[in-house]
Parts: C-alpha cells; structure tokens; sequence
C-alpha cells in the first residue's frame, strides 16, 4: 500500500497540516517538530508528490538554464553544480542549448511561465535577454555575462585577476619576451584577461607587448604559433587566454620539433579537463565552475524567495595551477 501524508501524521504523532508545512518548507514549524516529520518520512520511506508540493508553495519546482553550448568542460562543470545545488535545495533543472539562445529563448518553456527563475550562462547579446526577463518580472541571474550592471544580479570571475597572476608567473621565471593571445569577441573575458596581462607587463617595466588576436579554439593557437615559426621570430613564453588556445599552440611547436617548455614556456586558462592529461601537462589558471554554479543557484533562490533586498555582482578568485608547461627563462636561450 502506498504511503500518504495522514500515515507520515500518524507515525510522528503531529497533525497533516505541520507535516504539510514541512513539505512545503514553511518557515512557521518548531525545529524539533519539522526533525520528527522528517525522520517519520524517512522511516516510512514517503516521497512527497513533486506535482503536488509544488501547487501548494505556488511554484513550479523548476529552474531553467540557458547555454550556448556544452562542448566545454568548463560550462558542464558549472552546469553540474547548479544542477546538484538545486537538487539539494528540492528544485529541478531545465536547460535550454542553442546557439541562436535568443530564439530559443522565444520559443522554450522559460517564455510560458513554467520555470520559477531563470540563469544564463556566458550570454552574449544579454540586453534583449534582461529586457524581456525583466517586463515577465522573471527572477534571474547571470553567470560569466558580458557586461556589468548594478541593477542585475551575475556571478562572474576575476578574470583581470587570472590575466595578470599568469602573466606574473612567467615574468618571476625570468621570461620578458613574453606575448598573449587574447581570446574571441565580444567577451568581456577576453578583454578582461589581456588587461590583466598589460597591467604585469607593466608593473614589470616591459614595455615592448605582443598581443595577438585570437578565438576561443585549437585551431586559433595552431595558426598563430605557425606563423611564428614560419616568420622565425617567436617569444620565450605565451599567456594563451584560454587551453583550447594553448592546446593549439602546443601542438603546432610539436609538429616544428619544438619542445615545452624549454623552447616555449605555455600558460592557459580554464582548467579544462584535458589540461592534467595532455603531455606536458598544463599549466593554466582554474576558474572555481563549483562556486560559480553554487553562488548562482543561492543568488537566484534568494530573488525567488523574496530575500534579496538589492541585487549583487559576485566576483571569485581564479587559482594558477602549476604543471610542466612553463619553466625558468635561462639566459642567452
């Protein structure tokens, strides 16, 4: 026989309406009774009716995603923290992957009331997006966005921060012809990352730059260190804004019979989950894909919950992980 509420009731010794309470995550129920409730459900092995519970509190119980893409470790392992983090607080995810979001966004369940708050992750365009989210008066928040506004709440990282330390870790080991290769348009990243670069640079004294135009791809860093080679002039170490970009760098100084990093010291950025298996192995700047998922989905719930008296910009610490990619700059090589 199924369990129901009013045997839950009985077990606990405490009335359908307190177990209902606790199902529903009321604030108004006494700690030691919502424990009683809960070891109660436990015991009977009861499982509230996810249709129903959400009836009762008013919501759908669902919280949508909108992504680009996912071929990108970086992006799936933010995509598994929200996911988790929203498990644990009762919520569902619903993604939604298209590289035309806008449209997609049109058209999905997001634009039918059917989600109660929505994330974005790396938009690009984000105004149309905000606008629309914004008339629906739909709770919202914004990972890895491109522009920064006080009256939207997004959690991004440092990466001016990430920019300048990798920077200033091939600088302190001895490398001063040192260039960078600045990821796509028009995110706020790449712009970010080679003004991190700029500012160690010159708190350095080195003056003379080398910044190159790059994309977020292998293929990007396979032409351009191509044509280093091909030129014959080509730097001691690279800053590449991201691993993908690194990747093809490497592969391309391979292909010419060059080594890292005793030809070339290399520097990526993300932590992708290629990066500790490639050999050499990586050295590259992590940004925190757990923290950022787990800030989103607690600042997000704060908007739906009616908690958040104002909304807030989150900024999180990249981290260099040192591997065997860069090494000390000798003299005269």
């Amino acid at each position: 026989m199924k369990v129901s509420i009013f045997d839950v009731a009985k077990k606990c010794g405490l009335s359908v309406v307190t177990v209902s309470r606790v199902i529903n995550q009321a604030g108004t129920v006494r700690e030691s009774n919502r424990q009683r409730v809960l070891q109660a459900m436990q015991e009977l092995n009861y499982h509230p009716n996810a249709a129903a519970r959400s009836l009762a509190r008013g919501k759908t119980g669902v919280i949508g995603l909108a992504i680009a893409t996912l071929n990108d470790s970086f992006f799936d392992a933010v995509v598994k923290s929200v996911n988790e983090r929203l498990a644990a607080k009762g919520y569902f995810l619903a993604l939604s992957i298209s590289n035309d979001v806008f449209s997609s966004f049109e058209k999905s369940l997001f634009q039918e009331d059917r989600v109660d708050g929505l994330m974005m992750l790396s938009p690009t365009n984000e105004e149309a997006y905000v606008k629309e989210l914004q008339k629906k008066k739909m709770p919202f928040v914004l990972l890895d966005n491109q522009h920064i506004d006080e009256h939207i709440s997004s959690v991004i990282v440092d990466n001016f921060k990430g920019g300048y330390e990798a920077t200033k870790h091939l600088i302190e080991l001895g490398h001063t012809e040192i260039a960078h290769i600045r990821g796509s348009e028009p995110f706020l990243s790449s712009s970010e990352r080679e003004r991190g670069y700029r500012h160690a640079m010159q708190e350095a004294g080195l003056t003379k730059l080398w910044i190159e135009q790059g994309q977020f791809s292998i293929s990007s860093g396979y032409d351009i260190a191509q044509r280093w080679i091909q030129d014959g002039q080509r730097p001691s170490a690279v800053f590449a804004a991201d691993d993908y970009i690194a990747f093809g760098l490497m592969n391309a100084l391979n292909h010419a019979g060059l080594q890292v990093p005793q030809d070339m010291s290399v520097i990526g950025f993300d932590d992708q989950i290629f990066a500790a298996e490639f050999r050499p192995q990586l050295t590259t700047v992590r940004q925190p894909a757990d923290k950022l998922g787990q800030a989103a989905v607690e600042e997000l719930l704060r908007h739906i919950d009616g908690q958040a008296e104002k909304h807030l910009t989150l900024k999180l610490d990249p981290v260099i992980v040192i591997r065997e990619t860069t090494a000390r700059h000798e003299a005269g090589s």
